[in-house]
């Protein structure tokens, strides 16, 4: 069983005894009157992302390098490979640059990491390549960002542009260059992709479902695969448990193209094997850096707007891709909880700076509020005033025009609140998993408590205001409430179904809003992920940068800016979507089944 399992993972590193149908060409060869690059070996010590787990390496440095420029590189997994007589990568870079069609770059050609047995006489080592290329979470890409590329980094200069950054990988390693540079488009934006193993081992067959919700990436991506992978004449649709190699690599290719990436797809003859990947890695890395050093940029689909075009589930039906986050200036501590006020100015609270700002339609803050006992979860009442929670004296309070300040009610907890058009106010206590109500006379009750909501975090009215939404930062899915007549949060269901982040368990909803057509966005681990009023998810956007995305909600005096909150910055895009504010419930349409 070895012996097959490797002739199905690793064929690539052996030489193929049919006739070769794609022979190397000259660009491929050595020529004598080119100039060489030095290939040097190294080794990187263990590190925190793959821990007592050392890696072998190599650095090709072209006969062009200036260390007084930032240099362009490519990272190649399986790096052994990429050197090795079948792919000639050195060779090919050596006749690209001498040729300008590709700038002079440094080569980084990793290997997996192994790990050693503590005693080899009698235990095996742990081979780490499946885990760390075949994984669809962002840590592979933050061990090449944190630990191979600042090593380098300290005897190269290596640019910081993410044009100028691309991935190559093969077979398992294809999934790799694709997910690191998918996980961190500000870091990565070129990808080659040779027989990737997009198959259902270890969650890659989901890409293509993701990608086609995914609001586009800035990132190239070229893939190759042979239509003989994994196929013989026993058994034509495939010899491996996890599916068919040219089958989804064209899904991917599909998925890519619908959403609008720069995306092309060559698929040979050949089996799992580099053959034809070597054949064409000339014109691969071609088309890769074709145009440089113009920057990759991310597009709307092509389709878009032509007849047939369905719009439902697209992500530019929401956003567009050219009008990407900003940041709103000013520096704050921990802002979150943006809302829209009745004066059309968007409110939002930095807790950790006992302060609420304000800011104008124009992207300009001031301060709102000081001392506010790290007043958070903000929401505007139909009175014009601006409702938050204060944990630590254990009450809520409202806002008024000059910030005066009147408690609302005291001797609760509430990690985030909603309030009504007539003045009721949901709030949620995350620990006892509990929801109340204070009703527009001021009687306080529970709404809701129960164990089905594992970690109930977050709330937001349905744009009627007939239906609560409780976000549940721990599950998959957020639950939909029918507001009983006594207010009562009644007939509740594990209603909205989201994706889940692979490196943890949890969802980590945060926040929730919705649009003036039903649709609810989730501020979620992942990104903003945005349901259909039926519970499906059907698109998601990016975070405005990486880290923990804590709050979301439409705002502006047309309530069309989507606002954002992550870390200690604030930031907005303009949309394509309509925002509902709490004075001004509408009825939604009935949802597309």
């Amino acid at each position: 069983m070895k012996t097959i399992f490797a002739a199905l993972c690793l064929p690539f590193l052996l030489c193929a005894q049919a006739p070769n149908l794609y022979p190397l060409g000259p660009d491929s060869q050595v020529k004598p009157d080119v100039p060489k690059g030095v290939v040097t070996r190294l080794k990187l010590a263990p590190g925190k992302y793959y821990p007592g787990t050392p890696h072998d390496y190599a650095i090709y440095v072209p006969a062009q390098y200036d260390a007084a420029k930032p240099t362009p590189f490519m990272i190649y997994l399986d790096g052994n490979g990429a050197l090795g007589n079948q792919q000639r990568v050195p060779i090919v870079f050596d006749n690209l640059i001498a040729k300008g069609d590709i700038p002079p770059m440094i080569g980084i050609f990793i290997n997996p990491g192994v790990l050693p047995a503590l005693s080899t006489a009698t235990q095996q080592n742990r081979y780490e390549r499946i885990f760390e290329y075949d994984s669809i979470n962002d840590r592979f890409a933050e061990f090449l960002i944190n630990e191979v590329i600042p090593e380098v980094g300290k005897s190269y200069n290596l640019s910081k542009d993410p044009n100028d950054r691309g991935l190559s990988g093969v077979s398992t390693g294809a999934v790799g260059a694709f997910v690191a540079a998918w996980s961190r488009p500000d870091q990565f934006r070129r990808v080659l992709s040779f027989i990737g193993t997009f198959v259902a081992m270890r969650g890659a067959d989901t890409l293509p479902a993701i990608i086609r919700r995914t609001e586009p990436k800035p990132i190239r991506v070229h893939l190759q695969a042979g239509r003989n992978d994994h196929v013989v004449p026993g058994q034509p649709y495939g010899t491996f448990y996890a599916g068919s190699w040219a089958i989804n690599n064209q899904v991917m290719f599909e998925a890519l193209s619908f959403a609008g990436y720069d995306t092309k797809y060559v698929l040979g003859d050949e089996g799992h094997n580099m053959v034809q990947g070597s054949a064409i890695m000339p014109d691969a890395l071609r088309w890769l850096w074709r145009g440089y050093p113009a920057p990759i940029t991310a597009n709307e689909p092509p389709a878009m707007g032509q007849p047939g075009w369905d719009a439902r589930g697209q992500v530019s039906a929401i956003v567009t891709p050219s009008k990407p986050w900003q940041e709103i200036a000013g520096t704050f501590k921990a802002p979150v909880n943006p809302t829209t006020g009745k004066d059309g100015m968007v409110y939002f609270a930095d807790p950790d700076a006992n302060r609420i700002y304000k800011v104008d339609d124009a992207g300009k803050v001031s301060v709102f509020k000081e001392a506010t006992f790290g007043a958070r979860a903000l929401r505007a009442g139909a009175d014009g005033r601006i409702y938050a929670s204060q944990p630590g004296r254990r009450r809520i309070v409202s806002y008024g025009a000059a910030g005066d300040e009147k408690i609302v009610a005291q001797n609760l907890e509430a990690n985030d609140l909603i309030v009504s058009a007539t003045g009721s106010i949901y709030y949620v206590h995350t620990s006892t998993k509990t929801v109340g109500l204070i009703d527009a006379k001021g009687i306080r009750k529970t709404a809701y408590q129960g164990n089905d909501i594992y970690k109930p975090t977050s709330l937001a009215f349905t744009p009627d205001q007939a239906y609560v939404i409780v976000g549940d930062g721990e599950t998959r899915y957020s639950w939909s409430f029918q507001i009983g007549a006594d207010g009562a949060l009644i007939n509740g269901e594990p209603y909205f179904r989201l994706e889940m982040p692979d490196r943890t368990p949890y969802s980590e909803v945060r926040s929730i809003t919705t649009d003036a057509t039903g649709q609810v966005f989730f501020a979620t681990a992942i990104g903003i992920q945005v349901s259909e009023p039926v519970g499906r998810s059907t698109q998601l956007l990016h975070k405005p940068e990486a880290g923990t995305l804590t709050s979301v909600t439409f705002g502006g005096k047309d309530n069309t800016w989507l606002y954002a909150t992550v870390g200690s910055k604030i930031f907005r895009r303009p949309t394509k979507r309509t925002g509902v504010n709490a004075w001004a419930p509408v009825k939604p349409p009935q949802p597309p089944l």
